[in-house]
């Protein structure tokens, strides 16, 4: 039996990607509309609005503490998970305010990755990998009225890989090229990169991506900044506080040949239990100790953070026959991306290789959405029961549903679509999307 022997219905999905990255800035919302005329045809995206609304430090102080303390109790988890929905849900509500946006008609799925509490992405030994996510589903679906999907990583981590950093069908799919080998350098909390190959290579383009976090992004800049102005600037905006200091590359130097972490070859992850708060408070002292003023300090762990990726390529990106860097351009995004002490420093890195640095907004996504973005797909695809293209260099191959639903009052027209969609498609899955347009 052919796989299209019922010809599919196409479908059209209007999600709700919803972020609060490792550096609590606030909740990413990006409303995406997803169509595909069958599933062996491309996938459509038009991203309609993305806009961010700032998290209320009545959740962001004791969720800071927890996670800095590593300590709390039942009770609190508890109250935190739900609170978390419900600051969620009234971000959902302040983004619709602001943009004119019908909740009840214009969104048919709200997807949340809510806030990484917790990521045991790599355990120690007597460890076990694990991921917690908070902002309750049940919450989101009871209070908005629509399907939920939430909980992305536990379920990478369920057959085996580790559940992060889980950008690579989207930085490949946006960004794959006849002829041009890519890389996309995401500066969130963690930095992390996904290397695309040139279709026309083989193994190349969505057969050949692969992702991994290559270290501290914003975290240990934005805890800087918080420590020097008593909390009244949580970011380096432009990087004018950094740029105004001197790198101590002796410090540098010093760090990236310290942590075993930046020796380890893909597939590697991490995140706050290692480069938290803790340990950017010590950086901290560090500096200080050795003469460096506030703005010296900043600019020093600035450039822990583009020198790491830099060695990471260097290290672990794609070789050229003759053992080169195989990348020609580098999509940047995430907020860090708008630090020009970071990517200006990574582009002079590798100026004589003619490696072109440039935003993601060239390629048709806004910089700072993507990691809502890629939660809206997966979002999507958890409703129609369809996998992740699986990257190269993890653990396993096997693919996952991501994703777990909370049922809203449109469930069941979800689910009628999902099955028109399908059609009589064999197979345990529909297959995974490997090519995707970006309408304007």
């Amino acid at each position: 039996m052919s796989n299209t022997t019922k010809k599919s219905a196409g479908f059209s999905l209007r999600v709700l990607g919803l972020n609060s990255g490792t550096s609590m800035d606030g909740v990413d919302c990006v409303l995406c509309h997803f169509t595909q005329a069958s599933p062996d045809e491309p996938l459509h995206l038009k991203i309609i609005k993305y806009d961010d609304v700032p998290l209320p430090q009545a959740i962001k102080q004791p969720v800071f503490r927890v996670i800095r303390s590593n300590k709390t109790t039942p009770e609190e988890l508890c109250q935190i998970n739900v609170q978390l929905g419900e600051v969620f849900a009234d971000a959902v509500e302040e983004f619709c305010r602001r943009h004119n946006i019908d909740l009840q008609k214009d969104i048919d799925v709200v997807a949340s990755h809510g806030q990484t509490i917790w990521l045991l992405s790599m355990p120690a030994e007597g460890q076990t990998r694990s991921a917690l996510t908070m902002a309750e589903g049940s919450i989101l679906a009871a209070r908005l009225g629509k399907t939920a999907v939430t909980d992305f990583r536990i379920s990478e981590q369920s057959v085996g890989r580790q559940g992060a950093p889980m950008i690579a069908f989207f930085d490949g799919l946006t960004l794959q090229h006849p002829t041009i080998p890519r890389a996309c350098q995401n500066i969130g909390g963690i930095g992390n990169v996904c290397f695309i190959p040139p279709t026309s290579e083989p193994n190349g383009g969505m057969s050949g991506i692969y992702d991994f976090d290559t270290g501290p992004g914003n975290m240990y800049i934005d805890f800087a900044m918080r420590h020097y102005t008593n909390g009244a600037q949580e970011y380096d905006k432009d990087g004018v506080f950094g740029a105004a200091g001197t790198v101590n590359q002796e410090i540098v130097d010093e760090y990236l040949k310290s942590l075993p972490y930046f020796s380890l070859p893909p597939p590697k992850t991490t995140g706050r239990e290692l480069f938290g708060d803790e340990q950017a408070f010590e950086l901290i002292k560090l500096c200080e100790s050795r003469g460096c003023s506030p703005q010296d300090t900043v600019a020093t762990i600035t450039r822990i953070t583009g020198q790491a990726a830099v060695e990471a390529y260097r290290k672990y990106g794609p070789k050229t026959a003759d053992g080169k860097l195989n990348v020609k351009e580098v999509y940047m995004c995430g907020g860090g991306a708008f630090n020009p002490n970071i990517w200006k420093y990574m582009e002079s890195q590798f100026k004589d290789e003619g490696v072109r640095f440039t935003m993601l907004d060239e390629a048709g996504v806004e910089g700072g959405a993507k990691e809502a973005v890629t939660f809206a797909f997966q979002g999507m695809e958890a409703i129609l029961g369809r996998p992740l293209v699986v990257p190269q260099q993890v653990e396993t191959n096997t693919p996952v549903i991501v994703g777990k639903v909370s049922p809203g009052k449109n469930y069941r027209e979800l689910l009628k679509m999902s099955v028109a969609f399908g059609g009589e498609w064999e197979g345990e899955y529909l297959p995974a999307v490997r090519q995707m347009v970006l309408d304007n």
